[in-house]
């Protein structure tokens, strides 16, 4: 009986606000004025049913730290901003040092920011990653730009140079654009530096840290982060659909 009543005064609603629509042209101000006040209060919950739906229903699930993993990781993690909702999702204007996020963090020499960072929600079918980060770089005056991701604890513990780091991302741009991958490794009073640059011919992409050739004192690693270094971005977009890290141990030489 109780759900009978529900779907009758739905349809009632719904039969009163279509005909408050198609007349409103010519409705009374005085009505006028107060289906609007009545239009508004009702538009907020809608608006909070449809975001909150679209979220869960929308693929990937939130929270999600799927992705391919090869035979051997020991180690792997995708970064907060592209696994869950930020409490803030977007910074304009966006000064040196300033955070989105915990893990995330930008860096650059611009005398008069006219940068944007966003987080966005993935939803077809093919992303791995719920969520994105969207940049926007309108006039750029500066040398350089970078983002820079802090790992987790865990990525440092037991890491020797009989590891690989793997840096994946899924990556589109407006304009092509070189970005290049530094992994930094402190050890001490020293920080290991390796460089690997990602192609600008293609989104999905792959670049490994091989730490056998580094001069890594695996005493003494203390955290580890990694920079996205975008040249020459201005009058650019740039998404980041997803962005993953994995270790593994290399193969014997």
């Amino acid at each position: 009986m109780g759900q009978l009543l529900d779907r009758v005064m739905q349809r009632h609603a719904w039969r009163f606000w279509r005909k408050a629509a198609r007349d409103a042209a010519n409705t009374p101000l005085s009505t006028l004025r107060g289906q609007l006040n009545q239009a508004r209060h009702l538009r907020q919950h809608l608006d909070q049913i449809v975001h909150v739906a679209e979220g869960r229903l929308a693929l990937p699930q939130i929270g999600s730290s799927a992705f391919p993993k090869p035979h051997g990781t020991d180690w792997s993690w995708r970064p907060e901003l592209w696994r869950g909702p930020l409490a803030t999702p977007g910074l304009s204007s966006v000064q040196t040092k300033a955070r989105l996020g915990h893990e995330v963090q930008m860096f650059h020499d611009c005398a008069e920011s006219e940068i944007s960072l966003r987080q966005l929600r993935n939803s077809r079918e093919s992303d791995l990653a719920p969520f994105g980060l969207r940049m926007d770089v309108f006039k750029f005056d500066g040398s350089f730009l970078s983002l820079v991701v802090d790992l987790p604890a865990d990525a440092a513990r037991g890491l020797s140079k009989h590891h690989l780091i793997r840096v994946n991302s899924l990556v589109e741009s407006e304009e092509p654009i070189e970005i290049f991958a530094r992994l930094n490794i402190q050890h001490g009073p020293n920080t290991e530096q390796l460089v690997r640059e990602l192609s600008s011919s293609q989104k999905d992409q792959m670049v490994e840290f091989d730490l056998a050739y580094s001069r890594l004192n695996e005493k003494r690693i203390e955290k580890l982060w990694l920079d996205l270094i975008f040249e020459a971005p201005d009058l650019n977009q740039v998404v980041l659909r997803d962005l993953t890290l994995l270790r593994l141990p290399r193969a014997a030489l």
